[in-house]
């Protein structure tokens, strides 16, 4: 993975939207416990991610992309919870879940053909 790429541009972007959401959560809404769920998980994505592109060996590099995507399934399930529960507005969750979603599909398909060349 070359340094700048689409995926690590992506995620870091989302990443300050996380954190965002987060500072809104904890002084607007007063939401302590999901909001530090969702800040863990949305930030992940990324600094896995740069991990990944620091990996030793092809193998290394698969691990960090697998736990990045798992963590951004996490966050899409976080940001599901705080709109069902009112604490993020339609519109937001809906902004957000888009992204997140769009993480997933590209780091979904960043395993599927490192595994399919492994195979």
């Amino acid at each position: 993975m070359k340094h700048d790429n689409i995926v690590q541009q992506k995620s870091f972007a989302f990443a300050i939207r996380i954190v965002n959401v987060y500072k809104f959560l904890i002084f607007e809404k007063k939401e302590y416990v999901l909001s530090k769920q969702l800040l863990r998980s949305g930030t992940s994505i990324g600094a896995n991610i740069e991990e990944s592109i620091g990996g030793q060996s092809e193998r290394d590099f698969l691990s960090k992309i697998s736990i990045s995507y798992k963590e951004a399934r996490e966050t899409v399930y976080w940001i599901k919870l705080l709109q069902e529960t009112d604490y993020l507005q339609e519109k937001e969750a809906k902004n957000l879940l888009n992204d997140a979603e769009e993480l997933c599909k590209i780091l979904g398909k960043i395993q599927i053909t490192l595994k399919s060349r492994n195979s």
